[in-house]
């Protein structure tokens, strides 16, 4: 199984928009790996930035 780093475009195990991980750190509640990503939303111009943190196991890589 490929490891998601910083940097890697990723999406949620249950589907959503493609977000780039910029940080991957432990949150201080229970330890587990948790990646910060950042994606873009058009609803009209001009996109929208958003953000994010997700569980490191509800992200899988994408292309």
């Amino acid at each position: 199984m490929d490891q998601i780093k910083v940097g890697d475009v990723v999406v949620l195990k249950s589907g959503g928009p493609k977000m780039t991980v910029s940080t991957i750190d432990r949150r201080a509640s229970g330890g587990e790996l948790h990646a910060w990503c950042d994606w873009f939303v058009q609803d009209k111009a001009p996109w929208k930035k958003e953000s994010g943190v997700f569980a490191l196991t509800s992200l899988k890589l994408t292309d």
